[in-house]
């Protein structure tokens, strides 16, 4: 059960989300908060002996606040949440939240593997200064995660949540594609904003802003290798792992799709797409945080059972990025 603490959090930021603008469920106005931008998924840095390294984590914000991104998103998939303590995950989430500009958005990954553990979660995300939550999908009884029960359980959490909800689909990770109906009807909920969809299927992409393009309801595409294809079908921003180590360039794309120089963009995506592959399917985290390493950020070792890349796995990492013109 929820505790008499928790319990009283959800009362008090239910009862002040109608008045909040940035971090509530409405604006005076009535719309949604507006997500849209680009979102470096920021990486947790560890020390060598695996413990979570607080003033590399600092250093690396303070990097990438020089780039005009709309906000960072703090245990997404890039942030190994799910080898972190719930007491680190939080203490993450509070260390971004004091070291990055006020004028960004901090979306903090909430999900949990029970509606109750997400809905604890996120009211603690809210406590330590997360603007939205972003919820992945429970996965591990994937056969029984039908749309009844994945609506059920964003909707509990969006019920209870005293920041607004972003849907996180990721099923190169989960297993598990939110379903469109469900989207379609969990973008009714009046303290749901989004959804991050890191599925590839700029198909389904278009198809969800279409259906919801009654609702103030806003996708971001889940990686760079599909950022100018989700912007044409409407999209309104991405998060973005590449952002990371190219942070300049991620931007620069989202400007030239948003004012319509379409040749240009497909030019700068032609040559994104690989190096974003490298850190995110191929090479994954560790990949990531290599190239960190290379580009004046500190990516540092993952935490176990993640591996460091192999020497061969590293030569291929800077070919792609070689061959591209990035190194």
């Amino acid at each position: 059960m929820l505790g008499p603490q928790v319990w009283s959090s959800v009362r008090q930021g239910l009862s002040r989300s109608l008045s909040r603008n940035v971090r509530g469920w409405a604006s005076g106005e009535g719309k949604k908060v507006d997500i849209a931008g680009i979102y470096p998924p920021v990486t947790t840095p560890f020390t060598a002996t695996a413990e979570v390294d607080y003033g590399k984590l600092e250093e690396n914000l303070h990097k990438l606040g020089t780039f005009p991104f709309r906000g960072f998103v703090v245990q997404g998939s890039n942030g190994e949440f799910p080898f972190l303590t719930s007491s680190e995950r939080l203490e993450v989430v509070s260390r971004v939240r004091q070291a990055m500009p006020k004028n960004r958005l901090l979306l903090a990954g909430s999900g949990c593997e029970s509606t109750q553990a997400t809905v604890e979660m996120t009211v603690s995300m809210a406590q330590v200064g997360a603007d939205a939550a972003m919820v992945v999908t429970p996965c591990y009884y994937r056969g029984r995660m039908s749309s009844a029960a994945l609506i059920h359980h964003y909707t509990k959490v969006a019920d209870l949540s005293p920041i607004p909800v972003v849907l996180y689909s990721v099923p190169a990770n989960t297993g598990l594609d939110l379903p469109v109906d469900a989207v379609v009807t969990l973008s009714q909920h009046p303290n749901i904003v989004g959804m991050k969809d890191s599925g590839g299927d700029v198909t389904r992409i278009g198809l969800i802003v279409h259906k919801t393009r009654k609702q103030d309801f806003q996708v971001l595409a889940g990686s760079a290798g599909f950022l100018m294809a989700s912007y044409a079908l409407g999209a309104v921003g991405g998060v973005c792992a590449l952002a990371n180590v190219l942070g300049a360039q991620v931007c620069q794309l989202e400007r030239l799709c948003l004012t319509g120089q379409w040749e240009d963009a497909q030019k700068l995506q032609h040559r994104l797409i690989e190096p974003n592959a490298a850190v995110t399917r191929r090479f994954g985290i560790p990949g990531l945080k290599k190239m960190m390493d290379w580009f004046g950020y500190y990516g540092g070792p993952c935490r176990a059972p993640l591996q460091e890349l192999s020497p061969a796995e590293e030569e291929a990492l800077r070919m792609d990025f070689t061959s591209n013109g990035w190194l």
